[in-house]
């Protein structure tokens, strides 16, 4: 036993620390892992335990790579060397939930699946989601900044944040926020922490506000050719009609979902049923105007469609597949799925049409690097994005992962350089190797 090993053993349970054979497996590294290297996994118990681990880390400059349940680390940029892997996995209790504020404090390895479970028990939720990938942690979504189809309504995962709490790159516990709606001191931090793929602390703790859950759902899928969708699109946007979720489908991902026809429109209506029914109606004869099919989904058919529409997005792979998140400004957002789809017709594609922001999920034997360096392009041509999340090693080895052309470089530097000055947490994962 090395002598690292020997101390993380009297600061946690040693059944809490082996070997994680992934990490090999996944090509996450710059360089390759030799078969007969070791890089443990740390799953603590305790937030203090974890703290411990992460303040030895911290003196001895080793190199740490937190995580919840490890559903998303293929995302982002090839890692430098690693020497741990640390789990918040065990961190996964109800801390508390005040229903009657419409709040909810859980530790950050809890499933949010687990979470929906216990708040579906005072008829309330969480609006993350619903078409998330399958094993997402609290803390997961948060530094992922994970964003589902209830965007349209709710807004993303910081638009629901309330507090937080972490551990700083020394093992100090840090808070920001608080435990009630109006509270907002430390919004900024919170901000900072979504989306930092754990490269500026471990999340340890947070709280949400919460919602009650509707009375009835009903899902729509429009399809039709590129006129179609976007006037139906542009109306709908602008509109005294509230759906809760509002998106753009490629033609593939459309017909996976059963709505053959051209490019899709997914619409879902939440709240009483005359509601329900009066917006969906109103909805449907606009779109009869344009020649768009209409399928609806209720009941089991929907919640069938939701968990249909995730495992398109979302595949349960880590490599064989390229899994890009993108932003437009909302106009351009059907060009560029019709556009995806005119260069390689099994391409999938989602974006939130109130937003721009979405997902593509592509095939590395048809999308070569120069077709994503030409989305990209295009995304950047209509004051957008395009960042490769999941990819095979040799994508990410050949392009920069993030694509990020904007000015802010210097002060992601500098926020490293003050919450992790040396540079021990998620290296070389984040934009400009940070």
């Amino acid at each position: 036993m090395s002598t690292i090993d020997s101390l993380l053993s009297q600061l946690t349970n040693p059944a809490n620390i082996q070997d994680w054979q992934p990490l090999r497996d996944w090509g996450l590294f710059k360089t390759k892992l030799e078969p007969s290297s070791s890089i443990p996994l740390i799953t603590p118990e305790t937030w203090q335990e974890m703290g411990q681990i992460l303040h030895l880390a911290h003196e001895q400059k080793l190199k740490v790579l937190p995580c919840g349940r490890g559903s998303k680390l293929h995302w982002g940029g090839l890692l430098g060397d690693v020497d741990l892997v640390l789990s918040t996995s065990k961190l996964n209790h109800l801390i508390d939930h005040a229903a009657g504020d419409m709040t909810v404090t859980v530790e950050a390895g809890m499933g949010l699946e687990e979470l929906q479970t216990i708040l579906a028990k005072a008829e309330q939720f969480l609006p993350l989601g619903p078409n998330l990938p399958v094993g997402t942690t609290i803390g997961g979504a948060i530094a992922t900044a994970l964003n589902g189809s209830w965007r349209q309504r709710y807004g993303g995962v910081r638009d629901l944040l309330l507090g937080i709490s972490f551990l700083r790159a020394d093992g100090e516990l840090a808070k920001a926020g608080g435990r009630v709606v109006k509270n907002v001191a430390g919004y900024d931090l919170m901000k900072l922490f979504t989306g930092s793929y754990g490269t500026l602390g471990i999340i340890t703790q947070v709280t949400f506000r919460v919602y009650p859950l509707p009375e009835a759902t009903k899902t729509l899928i429009y399809t039709g050719d590129l006129a179609g969708i976007t006037q139906v699109a542009q109306t709908l946007l602008s509109s005294a009609l509230t759906p809760t979720s509002f998106d753009l489908l490629s033609p593939r991902l459309a017909q996976e979902l059963g709505a053959e026809g051209g490019l899709g429109l997914l619409v879902r209506f939440e709240g009483i049923p005359a509601s329900i029914q009066e917006q969906s109606d109103r909805l449907s004869q606009l779109a009869a105007t344009c020649n768009l099919k209409t399928i609806t989904y209720e009941d089991e058919n929907e919640t069938s469609l939701w968990q249909g529409l995730t495992k398109q997005i979302f595949p349960n792979t880590q490599t064989s597949t390229i899994t890009c998140k993108i932003g437009v400004m909302p106009t351009a957002a059907t060009q560029l799925l019709q556009s995806l789809h005119n260069l390689d017709n099994a391409s999938l594609g989602l974006i939130h049409a109130g937003s721009g922001v979405g997902w593509l999920q592509l095939n590395p034997t048809t999308i070569s690097p120069e077709i994503l360096t030409k989305l990209r392009q295009q995304c950047q041509n209509h004051q957008g994005y395009l960042s490769l999340l999941a990819a095979p090693t040799d994508y990410k080895q050949q392009l920069d992962v993030w694509g990020y052309n904007g000015n802010a470089l210097e002060i992601m530097q500098k926020l490293k350089q003050q919450f992790d000055p040396q540079a021990i947490l998620s290296p070389q994962r984040f934009v400009g190797g940070l």
